[in-house]
C-alpha cells in the first residue's frame, strides 16, 4: 500500500518535470516517454517571457515577511496561553481555535471592504497582514500544545537567575521549541505559498501578483499561444521551493509532530 501511495504521489510530479524538459510536439506525441533532449530553455522562457520570475520574487517577499510575522506573533501568544494563568485565558484560546473552523471564503467580501477602507488593497503589506491573520489560529493551536510539553523547571531556573520573562522566552524557551516551530513553519509556508483565493480577491494589479496568480495567467494564455512546455516549466518552478523546504526539514517536521506524543 505504501508503494502504491508513493507511486500515486510521485508519478504526477515526475511527469510534470519530464514534460517541462520536452518540446510541445513531444508532450502530445509521447506524453509518457522520456524527452529526446533536455530543453532547459523552457524554464528560462517561463521565467522571463511569462513574468514567472517577477511573480516568484513577489511571492518570496510576501510569504517571507508573513511567515516571520506569523511565527513571531504565534509563538508569543502560544507561550502566554501555555504558561500563564489570567482571566479570559480559555476564551482567548478558544477564539483562536474557532478561527481554524471559520471558512475564509465567508470573510472575503467584508475583508475586501475592510482592506479597501484601510487603503491596503493591491499592496504587499496588506496581503502580508491578511496572511498572518489567516495563519495565526493554527499556529497558536499547535504551539500552545507544544509549549505545554516543555519542562517548566528550565524557565524557572532562568527567572531565578535574574532573566526577565522576555529574555526567558527568546533565549531559553524558544530554542527549546525549535522542532515545533519548524513543523508549524513548514505547514504555514506550504499554505501561504500555495494560497490563491486571497491574493486573487485582494491583489489584482499585475505587477503585484504572486506566483499562483501568475500560473493561472500562464495557463489561460495557452489557448492563444500553445506554449505548453513553458507552462509545465512554470509549474515545476513553483513546486521546487516547496519540495526543497520539505526535503531539507523533513526530520525536524517528524520530530515536531511526535514530540508531544513521546513526552
Amino acid at each position: 500500500m505504501l508503494v502504491l501511495w508513493a507511486l500515486l504521489v510521485t508519478m504526477p510530479l515526475l511527469w510534470a518535470v519530464m514534460s517541462s524538459l520536452k518540446t510541445d510536439k513531444e508532450i502530445f506525441t509521447s506524453p509518457w516517454g522520456l524527452p529526446g533532449s533536455l530543453h532547459f530553455d523552457n524554464w528560462s522562457r517561463a521565467w522571463s517571457k511569462s513574468n514567472i520570475g517577477d511573480f516568484f520574487v513577489n511571492t518570496l517577499v510576501v510569504v517571507g515577511c508573513s511567515l516571520v510575522g506569523t511565527m513571531l506573533l504565534g509563538a508569543m501568544a502560544a507561550y502566554v496561553l501555555a504558561r500563564f494563568e489570567f482571566p479570559g485565558k480559555r476564551v482567548i484560546y478558544f477564539m483562536f481555535v474557532g478561527g481554524m473552523s471559520f471558512p475564509i471564503i465567508l470573510a472575503l467580501v467584508p475583508l475586501f471592504f475592510v482592506m479597501k477602507n484601510l487603503a491596503l488593497l493591491n499592496t504587499f503589506h496588506g496581503l502580508i497582514l491578511v496572511y498572518i491573520a489567516y495563519s495565526l489560529p493554527f499556529t497558536v493551536f499547535f504551539l500552545t500544545s507544544f509549549f505545554k510539553t516543555l519542562p517548566s523547571s528550565v524557565a524557572e531556573a532562568a527567572l531565578i537567575d535574574g532573566a526577565s520573562q522576555t529574555r526567558t522566552f527568546f533565549q531559553v524557551m524558544l530554542p527549546m521549541a525549535k522542532p515545533g516551530l519548524i513543523s508549524v513553519g513548514i505547514f504555514n509556508f506550504l499554505g501561504q505559498w500555495n494560497q490563491y483565493m486571497l491574493p486573487t480577491v485582494l491583489n489584482t494589479e499585475e505587477d503585484k501578483r504572486v506566483l499562483t496568480q501568475g500560473l493561472v495567467q500562464l495557463a489561460a494564455s495557452q489557448q492563444y499561444k500553445g506554449d505548453w512546455s513553458a507552462l509545465f516549466a512554470g509549474l515545476v518552478l513553483a513546486m521546487l521551493p516547496v519540495l526543497g523546504v520539505y526535503i531539507i526539514f523533513q526530520r525536524q517536521v517528524q520530530a515536531g509532530l511526535t514530540a508531544g506524543a513521546i513526552k
